[in-house]
């Protein structure tokens, strides 16, 4: 049986992109943008169905490998014109933040977005987490997990629940994203909420069982 170690204080994790925020009108202008400007043709309907892994995994359906990094820093550079006006927050995700704060903890986001970018649809959106960080992508999100001494995690990819995993947190699903809820569970999130919506309810609980 694995255990989930409570943090002290309490630290929770939380995915961005279709976790806190529903970015899929900002990178779909994006892609847009980037397409138009290159030539290259980038299905944007289909990108942003696949959204959670890094940047560089999507531009290579499009871009041979030797412009990837090109375009990826071009795409990163036309971000903030065209993505984050557009984008929104997800159902519940200001009340997500805050509950964990009521509860005299501290709020992280954690993920793959270039940093940057992901603080400027923090400000944008009016959610304020206590520290945002950005680069990691799966395992590599138990970097800063376990940095930060988070002891649950929130996300809504299969990469979401591997990086709680490999931390030693507790993995809190939301099949908010491309992620169905049944997927979520045959990863191994050991809670899958509808959405964050349900979290402050689920995170009192989860309090008062290790009280």
């Amino acid at each position: 049986m694995t255990t989930h170690p409570a943090a002290a204080p309490l630290t929770v994790g939380f995915d961005l992109d279709m976790t806190l925020i529903d970015s899929r009108p900002g990178i779909h202008a994006a892609y847009r943008a980037l397409s138009a400007e290159t030539g290259v043709r980038i299905d944007a309907d289909l990108a942003v169905t696949r959204l959670g892994p890094p940047l560089e995994q999507e531009l290579a359906h499009w871009f041979p490998d030797e412009r990837i990094q090109e375009m990826s820093d071009r795409y990163r550079e036309l971000y903030p014109e065209y993505a984050i006006e557009p984008t929104l927050a997800m159902p519940g995700a200001r009340e997500a933040v805050d509950a964990v704060r009521a509860a005299g903890g501290r709020a992280i986001v954690v993920t793959a977005k270039h940093e940057p970018n992901a603080e400027l649809h923090l400000e944008h959106l009016g959610i304020e987490p206590d520290e945002t960080i950005g680069w990691l992508w799966a395992e590599a999100k138990a970097e800063a997990l376990r940095e930060h001494g988070a002891g649950v995690y929130v996300g809504d990819h299969v990469g979401d629940v591997r990086g709680a995993l490999a931390a030693g947190a507790l993995s809190v699903g939301v099949p908010t994203g491309p992620c169905d809820a049944a997927t979520l569970r045959e990863a191994g999130a050991d809670v899958v909420l509808a959405d964050l919506t349900a979290f402050p309810a689920w995170l009192d609980g989860h309090l008062r069982a290790g009280s």
